[in-house]
């Protein structure tokens, strides 16, 4: 018998709604909720575990769900009242999965001999940073990694805006100071885009082992990532301004790399 919650008083659905809100909900429990078909698919994809899939049964069968997920997963009928108290969407198909983070250390990425990382330093606003894991996965790139996050990468706006892309990519969070040694250990290039001393980005070869870091719009890269670049790079502007979105720019270097690599 599938189990039933129809009340948002429920002590589960109270700990899932804090799940949504707090990244220290989620870090306490090493859980998070991803909401809709095709994420929960690209999360499995991805050898995210999932512990439990709650379902309103006027839009999803419990048949259908049988099919998307494939192993064994405790189930949870709730109510119309209920779902619209937990997802972020009015049009995601009636399912959700609690499922659970991963340790995303920089030990645990599997890289090629000639990778292709993008570095993302620092970046706040979750929809950037969904932004630029679509386009990660849109390029197919080795890693992704974030120095001194200053977001929880579980948070649901991520989640959200990457489009499932959360998943399809490798990730690993680390101190700034960690992830320059980690790349220096690698032999991977670390290309820096920043204004100060640099060259057009695309006089550079990145066909080789290489590393793309991008900073916050507000304040660039830290000086230690321009210290140890092996060359900081820059787009050239032609008009008023001398920045761009930093998911803009660093799409523009991705799929540089990508043209030089020959797709």
């Amino acid at each position: 018998m599938t189990k039933q919650i129809t009340s948002i008083q429920n002590p589960l659905i109270k700990s899932l709604v804090l799940l949504q809100e707090k990244a220290k909900a989620r870090k306490q429990s090493g859980t998070f909720l991803i909401e809709g078909k095709r994420e929960i698919e690209l999360a499995i994809k991805g050898n995210y575990q999932l512990e439990t899939i709650l379902f309103l049964p006027e839009l999803i069968t419990e048949n259908e769900i049988n099919k998307l997920v494939k192993s064994k997963v405790e189930l949870i009928e709730i109510t119309k009242e209920v779902y619209q108290k937990l997802a972020y969407r009015d049009t995601t198909e009636g399912i959700l999965a609690i499922a659970k983070t991963k340790t995303l250390s920089l030990n645990d990425l599997k890289l090629p001999e000639n990778a292709l990382i993008l570095v993302m330093e620092s970046i706040e606003k979750p929809g950037n940073i969904g932004a630029m894991l679509r386009t990660c996965d849109a390029a197919n790139i080795d890693a992704v990694i974030i120095a001194n996050p200053k977001t929880d990468l579980y948070n649901p706006n991520i989640v959200r805006s990457s489009v499932g892309c959360l998943f399809t990519n490798q990730i690993a969070t680390d101190t700034t100071e960690n992830v320059i040694q980690f790349l220096k250990d690698k032999k991977i290039a670390i290309f820096g885009a920043t204004l100060q001393n640099s060259n057009f980005y695309h006089t550079q070869d990145y066909t080789t082992a290489s590393a793309l870091v991008v900073g916050t719009e507000a304040t660039g890269l830290t000086q230690a990532w321009r210290d140890n670049a092996t060359q900081n790079i820059i787009i050239p502007m032609q008009g008023e301004i001398d920045s761009m979105n930093v998911s803009v720019a660093s799409a523009i270097l991705l799929f540089e790399a990508k043209r030089q690599r020959g797709f």
